[in-house]
């Protein structure tokens, strides 16, 4: 496809001259990573909170980019040597050219967008599940991992860049996948990610404090998510709203907009909606419900732990009823949902009697409040909760946090999460002033004075510690990084994998 039909209709802030129309290069292939850049290639200059592609555009001519699109020409990059277009946003018109390059494979397949604060992941592997007992040929893009086929690709984003997104959809479509399932972000959704896809299905539930310091404020947080509905859904489509979210009026607003049909579900009995819980009983082993649906009752066992995958699982019912599943599917993909890695997740000693160890991705007071009520009935002795709080993101959530964890908890360890570049002793001062509730002492005093907190940089040890204290009754949750195998410490990514960690202070454990 030459650089000419990939610019039609891309508003650019200088048009290519006469020598760069008279070129016109063929383009093999398109690029944001000017390490990955092939002969032939349209190379995109990104601007980022930490590089800038545009520090980058020797490197991309010399790996044999065929031309480039800037939102400005640096010093030393000769237009004679390259055709350039210059645009006012680079990652909002790679978007388009992303759809226009692969063929817009999103009009080829069913897409089903799950967005939400927390719990998009566990929905997602739900509805994945019950969409393959339907026998449908299915896909999953989201946090954790992409697969489709025998195909399997570590996540970088929640919902991949544009170019990244369009490529996976043509990719998918190519294997005679037919449906979707994709977790969209407010990032990917605020950025023009997910431009050129319309939504056949779009499920929400639920929106609370997150990513601040990103979208500044909570309107502007949800009016993000509100796209998804009001720009992205089919006119035809189905909208899935949680009704017991205190955002589920703007959402049903903005599916109203749309002109799609809504499916509301609810734990409460007595709601009008058409999706309802009618009863429930969750314990460590999973869940057992009775759910009411547009097609017919269901007897639901669910292997997922806690009480927030009620949540998660009714918004699955509603996106598989609206993806065309019987009830029959619904029923057996529910219950053959695998676990989801780093939620809820249980960690078990090999050998002799410990703990209940859990490892999940809650990072958000929501979600942390969520899993800490959950769990407290269901741990037989105390509840011992290893926590930290991210570093250059939203501040103001981490005492926050810090409050839920000391609302259920017997004892805490305030430790690091990601730190990245900020220290990580300034962010635990920031999560101390919510465990103000708690008795602060050392981590040899800890197991022994009831109602206490540590606060400790190091991850590892926090883990050690929480394991090493608590008798086999006890359960000890480790929460914030779930699925995560790394720790970002100032810009680097270090091995670190909580589910790992916990394994092996469970065999110290037993061994001694």
């Amino acid at each position: 496809m030459h650089l000419s039909e990939l610019l039609a209709d891309i508003a650019v802030t200088r048009p290519l001259d006469a020598a760069e129309r008279v070129r016109d290069p063929v383009i093999r292939g398109l690029s944001y990573d000017s390490r990955k850049v092939k002969a032939g290639d349209l190379f995109f200059a990104l601007p980022g909170s930490e590089v800038d592609g545009h520090d980058y555009l020797p490197q991309a001519m010399a790996h044999g980019a065929a031309a480039l699109v800037v939102e400005r020409i640096p010093d030393g990059i000769d237009a004679n040597r390259i055709p350039i277009a210059v645009v006012a946003d680079s990652r909002r018109a790679m978007a388009p050219i992303a759809v226009r390059y692969y063929g817009g494979p999103a009009k080829e397949l069913t897409l089903i967008g799950v967005t939400g604060t927390n719990g998009k992941t566990s929905t997602a592997y739900l509805i994945e599940s019950i969409l393959q007992q339907a026998g449908n040929r299915v896909g999953l893009i989201g946090t954790v991992e992409i697969r489709y086929d025998d195909v399997r690709k570590r996540a970088i984003n929640t919902t991949p860049e544009s170019l990244d997104l369009q490529q996976t959809l043509r990719a998918m479509r190519n294997h005679d996948i037919e449906k979707v399932v994709m977790e969209v972000s407010s990032h990917g959704l605020e950025m023009g990610r997910v431009a050129g896809c319309s939504f056949g299905v779009a499920t929400i539930g639920n929106v609370t404090q997150d990513h601040l310091d990103f979208h500044g404020t909570m309107e502007a947080y949800r009016g993000s998510k509100e796209r998804l509905f009001d720009r992205h859904l089919d006119s035809d489509g189905i909208a899935v709203v949680n009704l017991d979210d205190a955002s589920a009026p703007a959402f049903l607003a903005a599916a109203g907009r749309s002109g799609a049909k809504i499916l509301r579900v609810t734990r409460d009995a007595d709601r009008e909606a058409e999706i309802r819980l009618r009863s429930a009983e969750v314990d460590l082993d999973g869940t057992r419900a009775e759910v009411e649906s547009p097609v017919g009752s269901l007897s639901i066992k669910l292997p997922l732990v806690g009480d927030f995958n009620l949540e998660n699982m009714l918004l699955a019912c509603g996106a598989a009823i609206g993806a065309g599943a019987d009830a029959k599917a619904i029923v057996a993909g529910i219950a053959a949902c695998p676990q989801v890695p780093g939620r809820v997740e249980r960690i078990t000693a090999t050998s002799g009697s410990g703990p209940t160890v859990i490892v999940d991705y809650a990072h958000t007071p929501d979600a942390v409040e969520k899993l800490l009520r959950t769990l407290r009935p269901l741990a037989s002795g105390r509840l011992i909760t290893v926590f930290g709080c991210g570093g250059d993101r939203d501040r103001g959530k981490r005492s926050l946090m810090a409050e839920a964890v000391a609302r259920y908890s017997d004892h805490v360890i305030a430790t690091s999460d990601n730190p990245r570049t900020e220290d990580p002793e300034r962010i635990l001062t920031d999560v101390e002033a919510g465990l103000h509730r708690l008795t602060r002492v050392s981590p040899e005093a800890l197991g022994d004075t009831p109602g206490s907190t540590v606060s400790l940089v190091d991850r590892r040890q926090a883990i050690e510690i929480a394991v090493e204290i608590a008798n086999p009754g006890d359960m000890v949750v480790i929460a914030g990084k779930g699925h995560e195998d790394y720790q970002i410490i100032g810009r680097a990514k270090f091995p670190f994998d909580d589910c790992e960690e916990a394994a092996r202070a469970l065999a110290r454990r037993s061994a001694r």
